[in-house]
């Protein structure tokens, strides 16, 4: 009897739940109208551009193969044709970014339409986001390989390395904008199903590959944006199976591997750009928690037997962001003037917590940027695209 009083219960829980995201959304709408419209009305006027549009000399792959290359590694200037060497935190500008800028792009296109229809139901806007879907998923003559066998290579050093994994973050909102896209009735049938055949063969390779591997057991932000993407793919294919491994993954290794027990990440700090990697971080760990929410729910409440929980890293960072001039750290050694934004992070918090603080933060920062290194790090940047009920 007990059990059958329970059920009525849970379900006025999950209704309440589902409708005070809603008016989260809603408010999020209200306050970004103006970039969204104006983030829809240059990506409906661009024309997709893959990873066949360039190639890089140096790269070991093809021309279907997505290649990028280590940004901190430079020259030596003392043997300039020998192995590149390491400067952490410093962007080497020579560095092959074609393809990455590519897909960031894509990204940007298919999250500003993807986030244009939730605010005004225009399918026209999904349909534009098609074609650029189709181009890197499915057509055979522009479509990317699902696999990342050349990504972050090191000249003289690597053709490819499992870190690279991280640059297909950007592949995130184009899967959310796929879930809308089909429950909007706009891809379906084969089209869908080449899409679908597509992310199965990169889940399957970033799952088993020992570059996958490598990545997944990564220590600081690398094994967060790992369980990421595999939790934001596997939601588009359906994959319970894989959902439910990036939430004990979470649980079990995420939180108590990365997080100090006053919510920092101590492994993040030690960077050359602490500030910024402690963002991107906390932006990762509150995006697997905004996927996997709806699961179950318990995730955004759960504290490890040490009291770690992201809403303890939420915590930490709020007064570093709020106000900057206090952060104890050292300054990043570049683009230390251009963070924070308006980090996914508070509006997702905001909704999971009922935060009026955290919103009013994130409504009054900066909501777009061109800065490369900002767009690079900031891969959810339409966050109303993952808060709608699918």
């Amino acid at each position: 009897m007990r059990k059958l009083l329970l059920l009525p219960i849970c379900l006025l829980c999950m209704h309440t739940l589902l409708a005070q995201e809603t008016d989260w959304l809603k408010r999020a709408l209200a306050v970004r109208s103006a970039q969204i419209r104006k983030d829809a009305a240059w990506a409906m006027q661009q024309q997709p551009v893959t990873v066949t549009a360039a190639w890089c000399g140096r790269s070991a792959g093809g021309r279907h193969d997505f290649c990028s290359e280590g940004d901190y590694w430079w020259p030596d200037p003392k043997h300039p044709d020998s192995p590149y060497v390491q400067r952490d935190g410093q962007t080497n500008p020579g560095n092959f970014v074609a393809h990455r800028q590519a897909m960031v792009r894509f990204s940007r296109v298919a999250g500003a339409l993807a986030a244009a229809y939730v605010a005004d139901g225009n399918k026209a806007r999904l349909e534009h986001a098609k074609r650029h879907i189709l181009a890197w998923f499915a057509d055979s003559a522009t479509r990317m390989a699902p696999h990342l066998l050349y990504a972050q290579a090191i000249k003289g050093r690597a053709t490819g390395r499992g870190i690279g994994i991280i640059d297909t973050i950007h592949l995130l909102e184009v899967a959310q904008a796929l879930r809308i896209m089909e429950k909007a009735g706009v891809i379906r049938g084969r089209e869908l199903e080449a899409v679908r055949r597509w992310f199965r063969e990169y889940l399957q390779w970033m799952t088993e590959h020992p570059y996958g591997k490598d990545e997944m057991n990564a220590k600081n932000n690398h094994g967060t944006c790992w369980a990421m993407q595999v939790a934001a793919f596997a939601s588009f294919l359906k994959d319970s199976s894989w959902l439910e491994f990036c939430e004990r993954r979470y649980r079990e290794v995420l939180l108590p591997g990365q997080m100090a027990e006053d919510g920092s990440f101590p492994l993040e700090l030690r960077r050359t750009k602490p500030y910024g990697y402690a963002l991107f971080n906390l932006d990762a760990m509150t995006t697997i928690c905004q996927i996997l929410g709806p699961r179950g729910g318990g995730i955004w409440r759960f504290e490890d037997s040490a009291g770690r929980s992201v809403g303890k890293g939420i915590s930490f960072m709020f007064p570093y962001v709020q106000h900057k001039n206090l952060w104890p750290y050292g300054k990043d050694v570049m683009y230390w003037d251009e963070w924070p934004m308006a980090h996914p992070f508070l509006l997702f918090a905001a909704a999971a917590y009922g935060r009026e603080d955290y919103f009013r933060l994130w409504e009054r920062l900066p909501h777009g940027s061109e800065v490369e290194e900002v767009l690079r790090n900031l891969p959810v940047r339409h966050p109303e695209i993952w808060m709608v009920n699918i």
